[in-house]
């Protein structure tokens, strides 16, 4: 026979395992579940454990009429919040697919079991590009735990060669630096402090081996560091020169447009068109964003700016010269 003193604990579970306010259980079903874990109980002494469960802060409600029960009502995480958590980890790209499940496996144990039925049945991990790199998990850890820790970091950084392989830079040897933040867009990067150049530089994650936590402490960081300048300017990648562009796009654009240049842009119509006049990192990235429009979208002004944007289209179709 197990310990009585252990019929709160498991009583506690079987509410959470068990019960949800579509699917309530009666205390007969209560008292089964405890025989089946070798304790006995009776419906006296059920009314007083759930009494003191309400007392702990657990939020066991009862329903009265066919579907008499009792059920755990309030939970850390509601299932809608379960589903929204679950739909960011599947799409989530820097996920091997093997962690994306685990860590639904979990998401699904905080709520019932019938309510863990409906996440499954929503479970479809996207045949994306994924990593295959697991230890990426536990990089992601390691770096935040130098940020809390103001400690340095070092690792091995490579390059993908063309037959797949790995291409170490410095020939292998060890970088340290200062981590500052992670960032995450379709991978994750760090963004950390050289103090030789008194600069900051990005790292791929998932392109670092060996990233040990050091026992040094970090270097003193300026205090004048614009970090989200710096992460708007590492996922777009943008290189180029901020220049005010003047623009125009088809009218059934203009959802793009918003999603581009939003509070940043002056949008007014033009014609059968939509102007817009707004600060752009010109450069191959902008110019790769609007080259997808074809001829639903055109830059008006500065002159130098259409120019490039046609030297770099003329580049891109010289590699087709019998198309």
């Amino acid at each position: 026979m197990a310990n009585k003193k252990l019929k709160l604990l498991y009583l506690a579970q079987y509410l959470q395992e068990e019960t949800d306010e579509r699917h309530p259980r009666t205390l007969q079903d209560m008292i089964a579940y405890l025989e089946r874990c070798g304790i006995s109980a009776e419906r006296k002494s059920l009314y007083d454990d759930l009494e003191l469960l309400r007392l702990y802060g657990m939020d066991v409600q009862s329903v009265r009429g066919k579907s008499y029960g009792y059920f755990l009502g309030d939970r850390e995480f509601q299932l809608p919040e379960l589903k929204l958590l679950i739909d960011v980890v599947q799409a989530s790209p820097f996920l091997t697919q093997g962690k994306s499940m685990e860590l639904i496996a979990k998401l699904e144990k905080l709520t019932s079991r019938p309510n863990a039925r409906q996440l499954r049945r929503q479970v479809y991990v996207m045949d994306r590009v994924r990593t295959h790199n697991e230890r990426l998990y536990y990089a992601v850890d390691g770096l935040h735990t130098a940020i809390n820790d103001d400690r340095k970091v070092t690792f091995r950084y490579f390059d993908w060669t063309a037959s797949g392989g790995k291409s170490y830079r410095r020939d292998g040897a060890l970088y340290e630096t200062n981590p500052v933040a992670l960032c995450v867009d379709r991978h994750y990067y760090l963004v950390a402090y050289d103090p030789a150049i008194q600069d900051y530089r990005h790292y791929r994650v998932d392109r670092m081996e060996e990233l040990t936590v050091s026992d040094r402490p970090r270097d003193p960081l300026p205090a004048d560091f614009d970090l989200g300048k710096y992460v708007r300017r590492i996922f777009d990648m943008y290189n180029g020169r901020t220049e005010t562009v003047r623009l125009r796009f088809d009218r059934a654009l203009i959802n793009v447009v918003m999603d581009r240049f939003g509070a940043d842009g002056h949008i007014h119509p033009d014609g059968e068109r939509i102007a817009v006049t707004a600060p752009v990192e010109v450069g191959p990235t902008f110019y790769g964003w609007l080259f997808q429009f074809g001829a639903q979208a055109e830059i008006v002004s500065p002159d130098a700016v259409r120019r490039d944007f046609a030297r770099h289209c003329q580049a891109a179709l010289s590699a087709y010269p019998d198309a």
